[in-house]
């Protein structure tokens, strides 16, 4: 098993999604990006990416379905293209790895699911990664005032759990 391992979550706007995942048992660092667009530039028009959070974890102590399971604690799965009020494809729901056995364990999460044929969450190969700029680098955390779809205490629900 791998000491360190990472993975790309998609939940909407990155800013709630990284501070509630930065959180959660297992998670060693995050990183606010977007993935599967084109361009390897942050400027220009909208380019087909998802924002994302890059979570490095410890696999001895997270699993990528526990990880998928806290996703699911913060989105609304049967979403497509929205959450909260951030309407639009780069807010939509996915895991993203570079990592055939992450997919693969996420795919049987949401098959295993009653509700598996309902779930907008898209699950792909990831095929670029790009950071995103240092304003939304653990924006909430740094700018705690500022707005997010997700409240407070389900934000901050792992926060002394570590």
């Amino acid at each position: 098993m791998k000491a360190v391992d990472e993975i790309f979550l998609a939940g909407g706007c990155l800013w709630g999604v990284q501070e509630f995942v930065r959180h959660l048992p297992g998670v060693l660092a995050t990183e606010a990006g977007r993935a599967n667009g084109v361009s390897a530039s942050l400027n220009g028009p909208f380019d087909g990416y998802a924002e994302c959070v890059r979570v490095t974890f410890d696999p001895a102590h997270v699993s990528v379905v526990q990880l998928i399971a806290y996703l699911f604690e913060i989105i609304d799965p049967y979403s497509l293209n929205q959450q909260g009020p951030d309407i639009g494809p780069q807010y939509r729901t996915g895991v993203y790895s570079r990592d055939p056995a992450h997919l693969e364990a996420a795919g049987q999460f949401i098959e295993a699911r009653e509700d598996a044929s309902k779930i907008a969450l898209e699950i792909a190969p990831l095929t670029h990664y790009l950071k995103s700029a240092p304003e939304h680098q653990d924006r909430l955390s740094r700018c705690p005032d500022d707005s997010c779809h997700l409240p407070r205490e389900l934000l901050h629900k792992y926060r002394n759990t570590q």
